[in-house]
């Protein structure tokens, strides 16, 4: 069968607030120093699919970036632009029709934009064993990390193994843990992060939405009745944002009844925030890492991310400090996953020009 790449592209980023911002959220830019994240998520799904049928799935207000930044990558029309955010059920939902009804049914890879991931090779022949074990089986795969430390801002993934098979039974899917839940995790070896990528037959997903989410089975119908018309973003913008907001995960994965795993050691990092940037750049003696003008005196175990102003730090410890146009964050490591509430209380404020 064909295979087709698709890029979840939507998010905001606002965990790595101030330097994602909704103008340019963290799928645009470029952390690791080789290509913006958007970029380097297309070019590894190269690995499994032809250049031609790789689609990202972004929202209607960032449509004019993904097209400047990914031009010569991607086909224009191959960006499926939402009209709301729905969540991800929505937004593989909409992929998922626009490919099985427009181009041909086929093994999607469908891939988050803004992970890091270090062995490019590693991923692509994990990608391969996947879109093998989706088309012999028939199942929903979905790819999960070996866990390096008790992780309490993953959700995970526990399976079991098949005789025979690189593939995995997935057992259970379990929301991010405490701590202590986290550590049995890593001690038991039953249990993988999950990575938010799935392969599977776009007519086999469709299956699962009609038998488990029908509402937004119904609204995909109605958005394939307007396919090559000339009222299809009509419809689009008429139908897309009456769509249920619910994740795949949820709607899909935990109550699906054939689901396998493939477990990744590819040197996999969400950078879901500033706490995750030790797989992007190394820390110095001290364990402070550092991007642009800085200047940290007796100070250990910081992040200090300057855009383009001088960041200067004295007798601190264990703190993220981050300047980027207007504003300036600073929080101790620990409360990293916390950013995101500044940019909620600030859209609460009306500071809409920090965002």
């Amino acid at each position: 069968m064909k295979t087709y790449g698709v890029v979840m592209a939507g998010g905001g980023g606002t965990r790595l607030w101030p330097l994602s911002t909704k103008k340019l959220p963290k799928q645009f830019l470029n952390l690791s120093g080789r290509e913006t994240l958007v970029n380097e998520a297309v070019d590894r799904l190269l690995g499994v699919a032809d250049k031609d049928d790789i689609f990202i799935v972004t929202n209607a207000s960032q449509t004019e970036v993904m097209l400047s930044q990914t031009a010569g990558r991607v086909k224009a029309d191959h960006i499926l632009a939402e009209p709301a955010a729905r969540n991800t059920a929505a937004c593989i939902g909409y992929a998922a029709i626009t490919i099985l009804k427009k181009y041909g049914d086929g093994i999607m890879c469908v891939v988050p934009s803004d992970p890091y991931i270090r062995d490019e090779k590693g991923f692509q022949a994990t990608l391969q064993e996947a879109v093998k074990a989706a088309e012999e089986t028939d199942a929903l795969v979905t790819i999960g990390i070996s866990p390096t430390f008790a992780a309490t801002g993953y959700g995970y993934i526990r399976s079991t193994a098949v005789e025979g098979k690189a593939y995995r039974k997935v057992e259970e899917f379990v929301e991010k843990p405490d701590e202590e839940t986290a550590r049995g995790y890593l001690e038991a070896g039953s249990y993988a992060w999950n990575s938010g990528m799935f392969i599977w037959k776009a007519s086999t997903i469709l299956s699962y939405y009609k038998k488990l989410l029908p509402d937004i089975y119904e609204c995909l119908m109605k958005l394939a009745e307007g396919f090559c018309t000339p009222g299809e973003e009509a419809l689009l913008w008429e139908v897309y944002p009456a769509i249920p907001k619910i994740s795949v995960d949820y709607g899909i994965m935990e109550r699906a009844d054939h689901v396998l795993m493939l477990t990744g050691d590819f040197g996999w990092s969400d950078v879901g925030g500033w706490d995750a940037f030790d797989a992007l750049k190394s820390r110095d003696e001290n364990g402070n890492l550092t991007v642009g003008k800085t200047l940290l005196l007796d100070s250990r175990n910081c992040t200090a991310y300057s855009v383009d102003k001088l960041i200067a730090a004295v007798g601190v410890e264990d703190l993220i400090i981050v300047q980027a146009g207007e504003a300036v964050l600073v929080c101790p490591q620990a409360e990293a996953q916390r950013v995101k509430e500044i940019v909620e209380a600030l859209s609460e404020k009306g500071e809409n020009s920090y965002l």
